[in-house]
């Protein structure tokens, strides 16, 4: 188990439990199961505290934890039948992309989502889910496949932005962005969004200007990090946690400011504690926002989709 920085005490606690069962286990004789229990209680109960009043900042180092399930693994649990399409049949392929056709709960449908990847390998692989122009425009061409054939597609949002190299805007990075973002609210079938760790910037937005959209619980969704944020106004990268209180980007914000539309609950500790939990939980988050729109015509899709995003802001910071 990997432990962030604030899961310190938590880690000593549930340390101790493990190294008891260790002993109970090397040793028959040794029966320490009251104490490794007791341990446990302890345990739980720092974790319903510390989960029960997380700041801002700890969200944006939960909704990162390197062990929180990725797009993969969504597509994997959630999905049968996936046959990945690569390639945006201008450039190339792009692997912060995923996306194919598959069946959702025996529905056909059109999955896309950003993949950070697991571990340096696969991170490196799939440029921490940071999408290139290519990556955008197989997007755009999956979206447009859906379009025609009359699927609905779900996206799965994962990214701390768009990637900002060289070559990126050489390619046309913000046009390709802008290009996505316009394919969603063009296309006259169902869309649905989750925010499942980050949501950041334009990166996110181009998939993630939907019929509805979610967030988990342990989210994040803004218009940039928290250190980028500090790093501008204070020129002092280290005030990331002053800035992540005052971006409101928690799921709980964006919920009162009518940016998302549902907060789908992780299990105590975060997502990586129970993936099983948390699939089920996505998984009827996403089967109830696609049944909400199933009889809706194509003319409506479109125009209520334009007018929710017109629509952002009403309610204003006072929210």
């Amino acid at each position: 188990m990997h432990y962030l920085d604030f899961e310190k005490p938590l880690a000593e606690i549930e340390g101790k439990a493990e190294e008891l069962r260790a002993m109970a286990a090397a040793n028959e004789e040794v029966d320490i199961g009251d104490e490794a229990a007791a341990l446990d209680r302890k345990a739980e109960a720092m974790l319903r505290d510390l989960y029960g009043k997380l700041s801002p900042w700890r969200k944006c180092q939960v909704a990162r934890h390197p062990e929180r399930p990725h797009c993969r693994d969504y597509i994997a649990q959630l999905f049968t039948e996936y046959t990945p399409l690569a390639g945006d049949r201008t450039f190339g392929e792009d692997n912060a992309v995923l996306g194919g056709l598959a069946r959702f709960q025996d529905r056909p449908v059109v999955v896309i989502g950003h993949e950070k990847g697991h571990d340096t390998q696969t991170r490196l692989e799939h440029n921490f889910g940071m999408a290139r122009p290519e990556g955008y425009r197989k997007a755009i061409r999956l979206m447009e496949m859906a379009d025609r054939f009359g699927l609905p597609v779900i996206t799965l949002i994962d990214t701390p932005g768009a990637y900002p190299g060289k070559g990126a805007e050489e390619r046309g990075q913000s046009e390709a962005i802008a290009r996505s973002t316009e394919t969603c609210l063009q296309i006259g079938v169902p869309l649905v969004s989750l925010v499942i760790g980050e949501g950041g910037s334009g990166g996110a937005v181009a998939f993630a200007t939907a019929n509805r959209v979610a967030m988990l619980e342990h989210s994040v969704y803004s218009v940039i990090s928290p250190e980028g944020c500090a790093s501008i106004l204070w020129k002092d990268a280290e005030k990331m946690r002053e800035a992540a209180e005052a971006l409101r980007l928690t799921a709980q914000d964006l919920k009162k400011l009518a940016v998302i539309d549902r907060i789908v609950d992780e299990p105590l500790g975060g997502a990586h504690r129970d993936p099983e939990s948390t699939m089920a939980s996505v998984a009827a988050a996403l089967a109830a926002m696609l049944g909400q729109l199933e009889t809706v015509s194509r003319k409506d899709l479109v125009a209520q989709r334009r007018q929710k995003f017109l629509d952002i802001g009403s309610k204003g910071l006072a929210a």
